[in-house]
């Protein structure tokens, strides 16, 4: 066995590791529902210590506010999945790190925690860099509506996260 996780989520890691050490660049994650399977794909990787700088897993809504700085009053006000706190938490992952890139992940798993406005499945995303104006950071609510368990919702999530990770494609490539 070569890689612990899947090999479409190793494969991606192996892009997101290679690409930004080729620029010389350094990643951050912020986990909720994805609980350090960002981070966890990213140290199946050998070379990933030159590119992974750190990855918080900030679960509870304390935790957010503990290790990353987001506003009670955020979470409070728009609730633990909402573009504001992932925005939040990808503010406080490049803050607290020497990274030039962070990716925040919050979201309903599921089976249960699930709302009408929110159902299982909903997980938003964040993406800040270091020297952009915090104001222009990246964030989306997806919605994963083939995803029909927690596993699959969580694989989703790790996905689409390792590919906020890889740097912008160029007019020049």
């Amino acid at each position: 066995m070569d890689h612990l996780l899947p090999a479409d989520i190793a494969e991606l890691a192996r892009r997101v590791v290679e690409e930004n050490a080729a620029l010389g660049r350094k990643v951050a994650v912020a986990e909720s529902c994805t609980g350090g399977l960002v981070s966890a794909a990213l140290t199946e990787i050998a070379g990933s210590s030159s590119v992974l700088d750190r990855g918080f897993v900030t679960y509870s809504n304390e935790a957010k506010h503990e290790l990353l700085g987001v506003s009670m009053d955020v979470i409070d006000t728009f609730g633990a999945v909402s573009v504001a706190v992932a925005w939040s938490m990808a503010q406080g992952a490049l803050r607290l790190s020497g990274a030039d890139v962070a990716v925040a992940i919050t979201g309903v798993a599921g089976p249960g925690g699930g709302s009408d406005n929110k159902p299982v499945g909903t997980v938003v995303f964040a993406r800040a860099e270091r020297g952009e104006d915090p104001e222009a950071v990246n964030a989306e609510m997806k919605f994963f509506e083939g995803a029909q368990t927690r596993a699959q919702v969580r694989r989703e999530a790790t996905l689409c996260a390792l590919e906020l990770l890889l740097p912008p494609v160029t007019d020049a490539e």
